[in-house]
């Protein structure tokens, strides 16, 4: 029954997303408010009719329903409910109805959103969506159809892949990137929408600036996840290992980075029209081949990718895309000559240019490295790898260029500035970044990255600083209230900008805790005897035990160790090797004892089985790693600042009188103060 159920809810969704489609391009070019109508209520009934499906494979892994064929290839009676439940994103056909649901959500909000909009633009963006859903719902009934019946029905399943239920971040990780994946489609179907109708101003910027800024979040807040994922459970002691996976999350990151930068100079100037719509349409294809890359077989080789049916099905559907996006933006060509031109070589839009220059030979880097090894080998058959030294070598001139942009091109005014105002605007932060570097010298640093990176993160942080004292200053003098209700002031008023700043902030802690943990981390590997000590840095660990237990899913063989701090008992730890029944291979599991200087990571690596006398461990001391994880959370909390609407939304934040009285007042003080209104 469920099997009927399911296929019956993909079917409708895929009949749906048609009449979703044909409706809301027809209805964009000839206005017809019934079919304008229609294309909505279609958005409507296919989130439902994919909500069913939704609900109805996680009824039927709950109850361990093994006639449905998904369950039978990812369900087991021993998994605990927890990764039951979220294994519904474990294996190929789960995780495509995953995305198709979370499409499906997302369109319908934006039909929702829209529907008392006039817009040109929406029903072209409706149809686009819905276009988009064909080809995942169409996938669901076909190659990856996840309710097909089995017979005769097993009394039991092998459960998921043994990595996927070693860590309760498997709950978090991979939605946050599939809602930041596919939350990329809306400002996507909005540009497509720009070319179908001829609209080509920035309006379709404007109305996908929140989701756009969104969709960024949910993929930043899905990769540092991943990171901490890798960290807590591979075992390894890193957190980013360049792995094509990782590159497949990371590629659309930096496309839709420079996007929300770039859109900036569109907004203000009127400048690179062409160039934002490729940067989207770009991003889109990139959240679409990270899914081909990890879910078509082709990472095992390209062989395998060719056996299958997903991969060269995906690869016709980029191609698509790419060709009908080429076709259109060919066809508007004449409309998107922008009016605005570059004033002055030291100006906001030219330092913005630069960094999507960067973030684009970031991504090509990236991609090229990842994508070699499998040239290499459908050219001649060879399998080659491209490792971490390769994009390291690449990625981190780049990155440390993008560092310092980043402290420029916000402190720098529209249009063109003067010797005067660049002397005030960053004599204060050149300084600090100097100092701070210097003291990172002082203090024994002698790589030359390192000290490079503690520069510029020094000069971010005062020019963020100092972007915050302006505006402070500049609202305590025409509001006469003081510093705490006029940084509440701007942060409410003005919440676009100095979100920014927030997520500027929490890239700089990001960066930094990178720099340090890269360049200071040490580890031994060592066999341990009962009640031996060893000493890493500043810790002991001393071997007390083995141990082991029967749990419902997994065997697990653990150690105690305890752990002393320049000679202080500060507990004990626990790394495990989990052995599974349906897996050839144990999985470590490490212990990590955090504090907010340096983690002691614990990995149990082999035992005397006989005895239990020696154990065999990596013990690492990693500096700086946990503040990766509050980096994350700052940029997501500048995120969702940037995301909240304006107080008195739908009146401008702040008042022309405002504005006029807030421009005098920054005069005054010699410091110009820039005002989003």
């Amino acid at each position: 029954m469920l099997n009927l159920i399911g296929s019956t809810s993909i079917a409708s969704a895929l009949l749906g997303a048609l009449v979703v489609t044909i409706t809301g391009i027809v209805g964009g070019f000839n206005r017809k408010p019934g079919l304008i109508r229609a294309a909505r209520y279609g958005a409507y009934f296919v989130f439902a009719a994919m909500s069913t499906a939704f609900i109805v494979m996680e009824i039927a892994l709950l109850s361990h329903d093994f006639s449905v064929a998904y369950v039978a290839r990812v369900g087991s009676l021993e998994t605990p409910t927890y990764y039951t439940a979220i294994s519904l994103w474990s294996s190929l056909e789960g995780s495509i109805l995953f995305w198709g649901w979370i499409l499906s959500a997302y369109g319908a909000l934006v039909a929702f959103v829209n529907r008392k909009s006039d817009s040109r633009l929406i029903p072209f963006a409706n149809g686009v969506m819905g276009f988009v859903g064909l080809f995942f719902y169409g996938l669901l009934t076909g190659p990856a159809n996840p309710f097909g019946a089995v017979f005769p029905v097993p009394t039991n399943g092998p459960g998921p892949n043994p990595l996927l239920q070693n860590h309760p971040l498997m709950g978090l990780h991979p939605p946050m990137l599939y809602f930041g994946y596919v939350g990329l489609t809306v400002p996507f179907a909005f540009a497509i929408g720009a070319l179908l109708s001829g609209k080509l101003d920035d309006e379709w910027i404007r109305s996908t600036r929140r989701w756009t800024v969104a969709a960024w979040a949910f993929l930043s807040v899905g990769i540092v996840g991943g990171a901490w994922w890798s960290y807590e459970v591979l075992g390894w002691g890193g957190y980013w290992a360049w792995d094509p996976v990782e590159n497949a999350s990371f590629l659309p990151w930096l496309t839709a980075t420079a996007f929300v930068h770039s859109v900036m100079v569109q907004e203000r100037r009127g400048m690179l029209k062409t160039w934002n719509l490729s940067l989207i349409i770009g991003t889109f294809l990139l959240t679409l081949f990270g899914t081909f890359l990890t879910r078509s077989g082709i990472l095992d080789s390209v062989h395998a990718f060719t056996e299958g049916m997903i991969g060269p099905i995906f690869l016709a559907f980029i191609a698509l895309i790419m060709l009908v996006s080429l076709v259109l933006i060919a066809w508007r060509s004449d409309r998107l000559h922008a009016p605005g031109s570059l004033d002055a070589v030291v100006s906001r839009e030219s330092s913005f240019i630069l960094n999507n220059l960067l973030f684009v030979a970031f991504t090509f880097t990236v991609l090229l490295g990842t994508t070699f090894p499998l040239i290499v080998e459908a050219v001649n058959g060879n399998r080659v790898s491209v490792g971490p030294p390769y994009f390291n070598m690449v990625s981190i001139p780049i990155g440390v260029l993008l560092l310092f942009l980043m402290g420029v091109g916000p402190a720098l005014p529209w249009r063109r500035t003067t010797p005067g105002k660049m002397k005030r605007t960053f004599l204060v932060p050149v300084a600090v970044g100097l100092a701070t570097g210097l003291l990172g010298y002082a203090l024994g640093t002698r790589s030359f990255w390192t000290l490079i990176t503690f520069t510029f993160a020094g000069f971010v942080t005062a020019t963020i600083v100092e972007e915050f004292r302006k505006g402070v200053n500049a609202r305590m003098r025409i509001a006469g209230v003081s510093a705490p209700v006029a940084l509440a002031q701007i942060l409410t008023r003005n919440n676009r900008r100095y979100g920014g700043y927030i997520v500027h902030a929490g890239i700089v802690v990001i960066v930094v805790a990178l720099s340090l943990s890269g360049t200071y981390r040490f580890e031994r590997e060592v066999t341990l005897q009962r009640g031996e000590l060893m000493q890493l840095g500043d810790y002991g660990v001393m071997f007390d035990e083995l141990w082991a237990e029967d749990e419902a899913q997994r065997f697990v063989v653990g150690g105690t160790f305890s752990i002393f701090h320049r000679g202080e008992d500060v507990g004990t730890m626990q790394p495990r090797i989990n052995y599974y029944p349906n897996s050839q291979q144990p999985i470590g599991t490490p212990d990590v004892r955090s504090t907010l200087k340096e983690d002691l990571y614990l990995t149990l690596m082999a035992f005397d089985e006989a005895d239990g006398n020696h154990a065999t461990i990596r013990a690492i001391v990693n500096p700086a790693v946990p503040w990766l994880w509050i980096g994350g959370m700052i940029v997501a909390l500048g995120a969702i600042l940037a995301i909240l609407p304006q107080r008195g939304s739908g009146r401008p934040a702040v008042s022309a009188e405002e504005i006029a009285r807030e421009e005098e007042a920054a005069a005054l003080a010699e410091e110009p103060v820039a005002v989003t209104v």
